[in-house]
């Protein structure tokens, strides 16, 4: 893939809020056919866009993307026919290759998730205070219905919530009535893990018993942060928005409720988050032991009624060849 594309691409997901993961050959030891500066990206699904040496390395490489979105940490590994026995290498982690052809590529690893977003509904001074902190802490400050005009973006309606929100979103309703339970509707039926509703705790009560009536899942209505904020006591508009950031940073660090949890298939462990998709199923290459994705894979063949799964069609065919030499076979 051209450099072009390949920053041309990571600029369409950063803009769409979609997280990636981009590898880069940073080193070789020939015969490999990577060769440093190759570059790919991995994006959430597991797709992976680019080059970054043979096919015996894609599925190691989208595995370590997959795991580094879930850390959030980068990470270089090295891939060889022959691992390097020095044990606990700090920096880097020896990846065995059985079907590569006895050359080495070290590959650097780095995952990009999107920034944190905050959804604010209403022009209040809450979130006209809320739309500057949010620059401050790197966050996007999405405004909608009559919301603050120095977020950094419009939403058309409310019920574009759905569509915007991502697992790494905030929302805070503070719309003084005007309409807060419809904004919630749509705001707990987003994948949004945190929604917040500035308010006092008399209207928060029957808020929630309204929208347990309209149908909204119980654990999402429970889970709503009304009052939003971290009790400080705060009085001044811009003393409730800080309590309300606390709050969200707070979850931010002690919780999984913000993560893109899909990269690696876990699940969030507390109710309210959502994760858009499972992790494909995976399978053990008989010839060479890597693990392979089943969804979607190219290199399959069936023996004595079991389907096997290869990350080649150089181990495919050396199966097909003489599938009882292979000992995962038989």
């Amino acid at each position: 893939m051209a450099s072009f594309d390949f920053f041309a691409l990571a600029g369409r997901l950063e803009r769409r809020g979609e997280p990636f993961v981009t590898a880069t050959v940073v080193r070789i030891e020939r015969p490999t056919s990577g060769k440093p500066g190759d570059r790919a990206i991995v994006t959430l699904d597991g797709s992976l866009h680019g080059w970054i040496g043979g096919s015996c390395s894609r599925p190691t490489v989208i595995e370590e993307a997959r795991a580094a979105l879930r850390t959030g940490e980068s990470r270089l590994i090295r891939l060889s026919s022959e691992p390097d026995e020095r044990a606990d290498r700090e920096g880097i982690t020896d990846l065995s290759m059985t079907c590569f052809s006895g050359g080495t590529m070290e590959i650097f690893i780095e995952p990009h998730p999107p920034r944190p977003r905050l959804i604010l509904v209403g022009d209040q001074p809450v979130t006209r205070v809320l739309a500057a902190l949010a620059k401050t802490l790197g966050y996007q400050a999405f405004g909608v219905g009559g919301a603050p005009a120095d977020a950094d973006q419009m939403i058309d309606s409310l019920e574009a919530i759905a569509t915007e929100a991502h697992p790494l979103t905030a929302v805070i309703v503070a719309t003084h009535g005007d309409h807060d339970e419809v904004a919630l509707e749509h705001a707990l039926s987003s994948p949004a893990p945190y929604v917040g509703l500035v308010s006092s705790p008399k209207r928060a009560g029957s808020i929630r018993e309204y929208l347990k009536a309209r149908g909204i899942d119980a654990d999402r209505v429970e889970g709503l942060h009304a009052p939003a904020g971290l009790d400080i006591q705060a009085r001044e508009p811009e003393e409730i928005a800080l309590s309300i950031l606390a709050e969200i940073v707070q979850l931010r660090r002690t919780t999984r409720l913000f993560a893109w949890s899909v990269a690696a298939g876990d699940q969030p462990e507390d109710h309210g988050a959502s994760a858009p998709g499972d992790a494909p199923e995976t399978a053990v290459d008989p010839v060479c032991g890597m693990t392979v994705s089943v969804e979607g894979a190219a290199h399959t063949h069936e023996h004595q009624g079991e389907t096997y799964y290869f990350c080649c069609s150089g181990c495919e065919t050396r199966f097909v060849a003489d599938p009882e030499s292979f000992p995962r076979a038989s």
